[in-house]
């Protein structure tokens, strides 16, 4: 993988013009021939997809998030009559509207009972059955199946090259000197370096956490600013020779005060979104599918922080005009007595490497012996997936 990291001066003066910042990884992209457009955004620190797409016709959900639970009565935006979206992404209803907007509810990776977000991401970007079980990301191996794939040479624009397109397939990674913080890699390698030595692994969690921090409480419009540069950025290269981009927004780690907390990270995915629509144009975004996804989701039952805690299943979203959405997808299992797993998690009925896979296939044609022998090793998945009907 090749990489550039521009000056400050340089990079300002160059005809994409972006500020990097500490909650976003590197936009990464790869350039191929033929008409499809797929983009990834990694939800970094696990969103609360039960904030953002609420089931509030479930009975007894008020009861489990008396802060946190909302009604088309109290400014929930109603979807179909059981769920409903959180009104800090009001701007996505109109992709709703149009059917350029799904969510998939219950899904998750292989990775249970840990909760870690170091393994999580891990999971969630190298695509194996166990953490750190692959060493490379399934987007940057369905680099070397997808038919007349032709990767390109790689620059960088932030920390740190994101797991799901690393590995030996080439791309473009745009990077800039500015405001950097310790990269993922290197934090999972002090991670697990000082694990048996609980003074040194107490410094290094409470590090991790102030930088959390610092990313929850940047200024609103500086954040919003970047968020918009990242996608338009996105979307100006996949309106070039680029077929595939891949960046993150973090700042989904809401254990307290979730209620405000939760807000601004809705709000820059929904502009990320609505940005890359704008950028990209009609013709090409009709080509284009997006997919959103966590490495898990967040416990049911709020915690006595008004907030809520690491958990299992989650929610993905996907939008484009490839996407036939206006739909909750996947296998609803409830939130009552005896539904959740181990009596805290939402239950997973689908695999994200499920929805991921279908994805591959729709927009690239990805074989599924590519799709279950290279990309996505153990995994069960034929053109019959849930994903692909209608």
């Amino acid at each position: 993988m090749n990489r550039i990291s521009l000056s400050r001066r340089g990079f300002l003066t160059s005809a994409c013009c972006l500020a990097a910042a500490p909650i976003f990884t590197p936009v990464t992209f790869a350039a191929m021939p033929g008409d499809n457009r797929f983009v990834t955004i990694v939800l970094r620190g696990a969103m609360d997809g039960l904030d953002l797409v609420q089931p509030y016709g479930d009975a007894g959900f008020a009861a489990l998030r008396p802060t946190l639970a909302l009604t088309p009565d109290t400014g929930l935006l109603d979807l179909d009559g059981h769920f409903g979206l959180n009104p800090a992404a009001a701007e996505l209803m109109p992709l709703w509207k149009s059917r350029e907007l799904a969510f998939v509810h219950a899904v998750s990776t292989p990775y249970r009972d840990q909760r870690s977000h170091f393994d999580g991401q891990d999971m969630l970007e190298s695509g194996g059955e166990h953490v750190a079980e692959e060493k490379t990301g399934w987007l940057n191996r369905a680099l070397a199946v997808i038919p007349r794939s032709d990767a390109r040479k790689a620059i960088d624009i932030n920390t740190s090259t994101e797991l799901i397109l690393s590995g030996p397939n080439n791309v473009d990674v745009w990077a800039s000197d500015s405001n950097l913080t310790p990269a993922r890699d290197e934090m999972q390698f002090l991670a697990r370096l000082y694990a048996g030595d609980p003074p040194f692994a107490e410094a290094l969690a409470e590090a991790t956490r102030a930088d959390t921090a610092s990313m929850m409480v940047e200024p609103e419009g500086q954040r919003g600013a970047k968020i918009a540069d990242v996608a338009a950025l996105a979307g100006n290269m996949l309106k070039g020779d680029y077929r595939i981009a891949s960046f993150s927004i973090s700042g989904w780690d809401t254990h307290i005060g979730q209620a405000g907390q939760f807000k601004r990270p809705v709000q820059d995915l929904s502009q990320a979104i609505n940005t890359l629509k704008t950028t990209l144009g009609p013709e090409i975004w009709a080509k284009t599918v997006v997919l959103a996804m966590t490495e898990f989701g967040r416990t049911v039952r709020q915690n006595g922080s008004a907030g809520t805690d690491h958990g299992t299943g989650g929610c993905a979203l996907l939008s484009g005009g490839g996407v036939n959405g206006g739909r909750i997808l996947g296998r609803w299992p409830g939130i009552g007595d005896g539904q959740l797993l181990d009596d805290r998690d939402l239950m997973p009925t689908a695999d994200l490497r499920e929805l991921a896979a279908a994805m591959l296939y729709r927009q690239f044609d990805v074989s599924a012996d590519d799709l279950t022998g290279k990309i996505f090793p153990g995994l069960g998945f034929d053109k019959g997936s849930q994903f692909l009907r209608g």
